[in-house]
């Protein structure tokens, strides 16, 4: 073996003439979040990147690399200075990364030294994540390409050490983002809608290591509650003759030792007492792992696990249910996309990514989808000690043509390329107890053989649970049945050996001025401000608790926990600057307690339950229709609602077939003082609602039930005791169609 004969710390050599790192700063990026200004060359997520597995000894490469854009087929720039630079970790296209610009292909470059104290060791060169094929190059030497976005690697660079001074590391990167079939998530190189800005280049941590010639590779933790045990595995690195794995633990005070077998052997480890992790007590047990010979500690580790179960029962009433330790374990929790209006894929500091699971909590939610992303390591860490379930979708890719309800045909590479990423995504964040469901495909993206896939997955990982398919194409495998509705909610069936989850809902839309990343964004179903947005999310939860307890749903999903780009259905804005809801009723309802909602009782019925008579017309009628005054004697007398047959959620007693529809309606209000009201209507698609003459409101779209709408300033002011009129036109282009339209008295309970 090369020895490591460096005396010098880490340092980053710059060709002359180039920028420093007091010169750098972050690109000039549509939208900040206000971890940005700590941000810095010296200051670039500082962290030990692997809670589960940390050695004390370690040199962060975070910082300043120099930078270049690369040709297909060009040769590696060894010994040449690179005319940019950029702030690694941060991805090319990010603000943060200093560079904020599309790239295909990349160069990055740079050199280290190690320290004296090394000398003797093997070293490793780790990196957290590169997106998404990574060739490596130390002192002219090649590595084996690494092809996987989402998955940590690692490198012995040891026999590729020069004797002494600086050496040259030389990373390029090649990501063919939506052009390829490789596993990419919502990264699209036209970003819009529900895609967003690619990732390319490094976006996780790098970081340096030595070893000893005997080293600790990895560890596989399997928790058995039932048992009071935990199984421990170790596997190494190097020759390990003669060298025995030693288990510590302290629980209860108590300290718990596994045996002395040889490496690569399941070590059991007996705990005197027990404490079950759960998101209401997320406690965790320390871990230190040795590998020791002639009692000498060669290496060592120090991890945590923590003691929970997941599984399928049936609860008090023969219901299949998700269970947590033993019991009915009902989880409402947030659609998480992860991304950054500054970094993309890379929070811009440790604090802003624990932010997000902080805020998660404090808003009643106990789990987070992880929607078609991988995380860093201290993520999921941050989810095991603040307590919070994680669903884990696999990362989606290759949308080929579709064939046989929604599968595609995947060539043998991209397939095998999946399957590998897949076990890979398994392997790298297994052992965090946060993650309690596996998801492999969303809404039949890159779907295809699911229930061989579904399987894979049980198999490889028989302690969770898996979600063989959210939204879209079911197949009767996995432990459960999984739909989208928007903005729903809706529940499938409880199956005899599957659960009834609603993996994604709401959706509900509401951009803030300043803190988004266009001038226009969109939702799934507009708000007019918090206060609205609350109060439809509170109605929304109720359904989700009557599906709860009828048909028996186990999970629902609500979309999503920030905006992201031009999407505004976050509970939080993009920038996380302002949480948009009121949280403390958001964190009742989330808990199924709804005595903070305001009551509403009907002022002017709709005719949902009875039909209402109005005037109407499908003819343009002349100008001023919606005035009070308006005589529409010659219109046509009908009740409400107005539509065709079949359109979801309509109550049609009056048939309506063509492009338009105007009608009208009087109504009194008592002359007693009327408190805040709201428009309870049903609309497919676009309308305009019109009191005394005055536009009271203007939706967009289409609904599946009747919601309550905010009426405009200028509309509440016009409601008048006595006498008053609406007048309503709604126009349809394709699909169902219907309107119907009433007002709520709205009240605080107790009032």
């Amino acid at each position: 073996m090369k020895r490591l004969l460096f005396a010098v710390a880490l340092c980053l050599t710059w060709a002359a003439g180039s920028a420093s790192a007091a010169d750098w700063k972050p690109a000039n990026g549509p939208l900040m979040t206000r971890w940005a200004k700590d941000v810095a060359p010296d200051k670039a997520l500082p962290e030990y990147p692997r809670p589960q597995m940390v050695r004390p000894d370690w040199i962060n490469l975070n910082g300043l690399w120099q930078f270049a854009h690369a040709a297909k087929d060009e040769a590696p720039p060894l010994g040449k200075d690179l005319a940019k630079q950029i702030l690694v970790p941060f991805p090319v296209e990010s603000a943060l990364s200093g560079v904020m610009e599309r790239a295909e292909r990349v160069w990055y470059r740079r050199t280290f030294t190690t320290k004296k104290e090394w000398e003797g060791k093997r070293l490793l060169l780790h990196f957290g994540a590169v997106n998404w094929e990574a060739h490596v190059w130390v002192n002219g030497k090649a590595f084996d390409p690494h092809r996987g976005g989402y998955d940590g690697f690692t490198l012995d660079v040891t026999d590729a050490l020069k004797k002494e001074g600086e050496q040259e590391l030389i990373v390029g990167v090649w990501n063919p983002v939506d052009a390829g079939t490789q596993p990419r998530g919502k990264q699209v190189r036209k970003p819009g809608g529900i895609y967003y800005t690619p990732s390319t280049g490094i976006w996780q941590t790098v970081w340096l290591e030595p070893v000893p010639e005997a080293s600790i590779e990895a560890l596989k933790i399997v928790p058995d509650l039932d048992n009071a045990t935990v199984r421990v595995t170790v596997t190494t690195r190097g020759k390990t003759d003669g060298v025995d794995v030693i288990l510590r633990t302290k629980a209860g005070g108590v300290v718990a030792a596994g045996a002395e077998p040889a490496v690569g052997r399941e070590i059991l480890v007996r705990l005197p007492a027990v404490r079950a992790w759960s998101p209401e007590n997320p406690y965790l047990y320390d871990l230190r792992a040795e590998l020791r010979k002639n009692d000498k500690t060669l290496d060592a580790v120090d991890s945590y696990f923590a003691m929970r179960k997941l599984s399928l029962g049936k609860d008090e009433n023969g219901v299949t249910r998700m269970m947590l330790n033993g019991k009915p374990y009902f989880q409402v929790g947030l659609l998480d996309q992860g991304f950054w209006p500054d970094g993309l894929y890379t929070a811009p500091t440790d604090e802003a990514l624990k932010y997000d699971i902080e805020m998660t909590k404090k808003l009643g939610f106990n789990f987070a989808r992880k929607h078609v992303k991988v995380e860093p390591e201290r993520w999921y860490t941050w989810c095991d000690k603040l307590g919070l379930l994680v669903w884990q979708d696999m990362p989606s890719g290759d949308k080929s043509v579709a064939i046989n309800k929604g599968e595609i045909t995947r060539t043998p590479a991209s397939a095998k390329q999946y399957e590998h990423e897949l076990k890979r995504m398994i392997d790298g964040r297994g052992n965090h107890p946060c993650i309690v469901i596996w998801v492999p495909f969303n809404e039949g993206w890159g779907q295809f053989d699911t229930v061989r896939i579904a399987d894979l997955v049980k198999k490889h990982d028989p302690t969770r649970l898996v979600d063989c398919a959210s939204g879209w194409n079911d197949y009767p495998c996995g432990d459960m049945h999984d739909i989208h509705i928007y903005p729903g909610p809706g529940s499938p069936q409880p199956e005899e050996k599957r659960a009834a989850v609603l993996g994604e809902f709401g959706g509900l839309g509401l951009g803030l001025d300043g803190h988004t990343w266009e001038q226009k964004t969109w939702g799934y179903r507009g708000t007019k401000d918090g206060a609205d947005l609350t109060r439809k999310y509170e109605k929304l939860l109720q359904g989700v608790y009557k599906l709860r307890d009828k048909p028996g749903m186990s999970a629902a999903v609500y979309t999503q926990t920030t905006d992201v780009e031009t999407e505004a259905n976050g509970m939080v804005t993009y920038d996380r600057a302002v949480i948009k809801v009121d949280v403390a009723r958001v964190a009742a309802a989330n808990k199924g307690d709804f005595s903070r909602v305001p009551e509403t009782k009907p002022v002017v019925p709709t005719s949902k339950e009875e039909g209402q008579t109005w005037r109407y017309t499908f003819a343009r009628p002349a100008d001023g229709w919606e005035k009070s005054d308006f005589d529409d004697s010659l219109w046509k007398q009908g009740p409400g609602g107005f539509g065709t047959k079949g359109t979801p959620g309509a109550v049609v007693r009056t048939e309506w077939k063509t492009d338009d529809i105007w009608i009208r309606r009087k109504f009194t209000l008592p002359e007693g003082k009327v408190g805040d009201v709201l428009l309870l209507m049903h609309h497919d698609e676009d309308a305009e609602v019109y009191v005394n003459g005055v536009l009271a409101a203007k939706v967009s779209g289409y609904i599946s039930d009747y919601e309550e709408v905010p009426l405009t300033a200028e509309g509440q002011k016009a409601l008048k005791p006595g006498k008053n009129v609406f007048a309503v036109h709604c126009h349809q282009t394709k699909g169902g169609q219907y309107i119907d339209v009433g007002l709520v008295e709205v009240k605080a309970r107790g009032r």
